[in-house]
């Protein structure tokens, strides 16, 4: 049962909470003097991290329903979230006069975290196939299962 349709993630709250907290790392960002390579550095990181938070659910609302690609998507986003809070800290490490900042990003994760619980439930554990590395399945499947599908005569 195959949901094919698109949705636009503009109108997923997750989204337009992950593009809010994008925008907000550029602009601590753009406060990051090009001199220090351990701050550019950490910049890049900040900014991938910021990225991924839009980036994957955008992905995973352009049709395609599977659990497990879904859940692989969650997975990602989790990561870019935890590392995005703790970037503080390099930030402090380094001596960037303007860490304090970064406590709004942690703020707004937060907000993310709450509404990343809301989209991960909405997802389809009926709508699947079998993840063979066993890491993405719904509930009550597992690696070895038996894949009815592979009861389909093929022609």
């Amino acid at each position: 049962m195959r949901d094919e349709k698109h949705i636009d993630p503009a109108s997923l709250p997750l989204y337009r909470k992950g593009k809010e907290i994008f925008e907000l790392v550029m602009k601590i960002a753009d406060l990051i003097p090009d001199e220090d390579p351990r701050l550019q550095n950490t910049k890049q990181f900040m900014i991938q991290d910021a990225m991924m938070l839009s980036v994957k659910v955008a992905g995973s609302s352009s049709g395609v329903g599977l659990y497990d690609l879904k859940m692989e998507a969650a997975t990602i986003i989790r990561k870019s979230a935890r590392d995005l809070m703790v970037q503080n800290h390099a930030l402090e490490m380094f001596n960037f006069k303007e860490a304090h900042y970064f406590d709004m990003v942690r703020n707004l994760i937060e907000e993310y975290r709450l509404l990343f619980i809301d989209w991960v439930a909405a997802f389809d554990p009926w709508d699947y196939i079998i993840d063979r590395w066993g890491l993405f399945n719904p509930p009550g499947v597992g690696p070895h299962d038996h894949d009815p599908d592979d009861d389909i005569p093929r022609e």
